[in-house]
């Protein structure tokens, strides 16, 4: 890990050799040749004598420097460097072993670190901050577009989910923190958080803040719970408070929080939340082994939640081929990494541009791909194991196919810097499998899609008009 996170050996040669005293060969090769060792002790007086008592005919001769001269001033001056190189890898080898030793004690990287050996860019890749969403769930709930006062009490529940995995000694006080700072929140702006709803939606909007903060598996049950130490009942609870508050959040979000480009507006698009179900039938008579138990069948059913919050033209375009039956018999191809719809030469739906929202932006960008080396991460991440997204376009990666999707694969020890797919920021990611996870692994290449329907989001859905 150490050495993938810092290729140390180079990064130290790199520091050593800039620096103004080392020198080249050529160097000590030049100052040998023009400058010989003077002659010392017993050889500096014979010459001198030879010097004084030469004739002006062999004057000459006598001042040239013997052929031996050259060669034992330049060999020692070699020899001497040699030694120096030898011992300044042994000296880089052993600062290097003592790095990565000194770097595997601790588990995370010092932060001082960061500044001599990756740039500010790159150290995004390798902070315990990024907190990249490694579910499907987790990335769509921070995909709501919510109010600040729902963002404020989302981010200190999450906050407990990563306290949760600390091993041993977890700080439950840390915790209640937490839960306290986000029922303070929930208590003091609820006039505010109430008063964004539809006045359709109120009613229900009030039960579900209800629910958040006095209910059952609400906010002061789980403060009970870290007061008890009990961290499987706190993990229990705090899923189901950040369920309800996905729930109030997405009704706080009757529509997209941005303006589409006019160039795009010819487009399917859907503005809010999307189901598909998808029926998966084996081809060769075998049959799907659910992991959580039931009787094994020769088909299953993969549900699937489209975000228009985020990629509403990617999404829009595949809610419309799904209700126009575009997947139904549709076979399945595999590889390693990912489940792919084999139907790339079809010519249905519309060919969308590459479509993906950066992370702390209002709208997505088009035909652009993300940079992961500067920083950019999406809001929808390839990084998560039944992401659903596009396929390229076969003639321009500016667009995405008008109908070839795929389900990712994501596997941590095939991913590159702080556990993201090297792909990352590449394609048009629209949602995540959030049912039938575990069927995606038993899908071979051959296997059908029986059917796909949109079950809810067809309300959300808007078609261009028909010119």
């Amino acid at each position: 890990m150490a050495s993938a996170a810092f290729p140390l050996p180079s990064v130290i040669s790199g520091v050593i050799c800039n620096r103004p005293f080392l020198r080249c060969p050529s160097f000590f090769i030049g100052k040998s040749c023009l400058r010989p060792r003077p002659f010392r002790g017993g050889r500096a007086r014979a010459n001198r004598f030879s010097y004084l008592t030469a004739s002006a005919k062999n004057k000459r001769s006598s001042l040239r420097i013997p052929q031996e001269t050259l060669h034992q001033n330049l060999f020692p001056k070699l020899l001497s460097f040699s030694a120096f190189y030898q011992g300044l890898k042994k000296a880089e080898s052993v600062i290097a072993a003592i790095l990565i030793l000194f770097q595997s004690s601790f588990t995370l990287p010092l932060s001082t670190w960061d500044t001599l050996f990756i740039s500010s860019a790159n150290a995004v890749l390798f902070s315990p901050d990024t907190k990249v969403p490694r579910t499907g769930e987790l990335a769509l709930r921070r995909a709501i577009p919510a109010n600040a006062n729902m963002k404020a009490i989302q981010d200190s529940l999450e906050d407990i989910s990563y306290l949760l995995r600390i091993p041993q000694r977890k700080p439950y006080g840390t915790m209640e923190g937490d839960v306290k700072k986000a029922l303070k929140i929930a208590m003091e702006q609820k006039e505010s958080i109430l008063g964004t709803l539809p006045e359709e939606l109120k009613e229900k909007g009030s039960l579900l803040y209800t629910s958040l903060t006095d209910g059952k598996g609400g906010l002061k049950n789980l403060i009970e719970f870290i007061k008890e130490n009990d961290p499987d009942k706190i993990s229990v609870v705090l899923q189901s408070s950040l369920d309800t508050l996905a729930e109030l959040e997405l009704l706080q979000a009757p529509g997209l929080s941005f303006l589409l480009p006019e160039q795009y507006l010819k487009y399917p698009r859907l503005t809010g939340r999307g189901v598909v179900n998808f029926v998966v039938e084996k081809s060769d008579g075998s049959t799907f082994f659910p992991t959580s138990g039931g009787e094994p069948k020769s088909f299953a059913t993969i549900q699937v939640v489209l975000d228009g919050y985020s990629a509403p033209l990617t999404a829009g375009n595949f809610a419309k081929l799904v209700i126009d039956g575009a997947y139904d018999g549709v076979r399945l191809k595999c590889t390693n990494q990912a489940v792919l719809s084999d139907n790339e030469l079809e010519n249905y739906g519309y060919s969308v541009p590459l479509e993906v929202k950066p992370s702390g932006e209002f709208e997505p960008l088009y035909k652009t791909a993300l940079s992961i080396q500067d920083g950019e991460l999406p809001v929808l991440p390839l990084s998560v194991y039944g992401a659903v997204a596009m396929a390229h376009n076969t003639d321009s990666e500016e667009y995405s196919s008008p109908s070839q999707f795929f389900f990712y694969l994501y596997d941590k020890r095939n991913a590159g810097l702080g556990g993201l797919s090297f792909d990352e920021g590449q394609f048009s990611v629209f949602g995540y499998t959030t049912m039938g996870r575990d069927v995606l692994s038993q899908i071979r290449s051959g296997d059908l899609i029986r059917s796909a329907k949109l079950v809810q989001g067809q309300d959300r859905l808007v078609l261009p008009e028909q010119t």
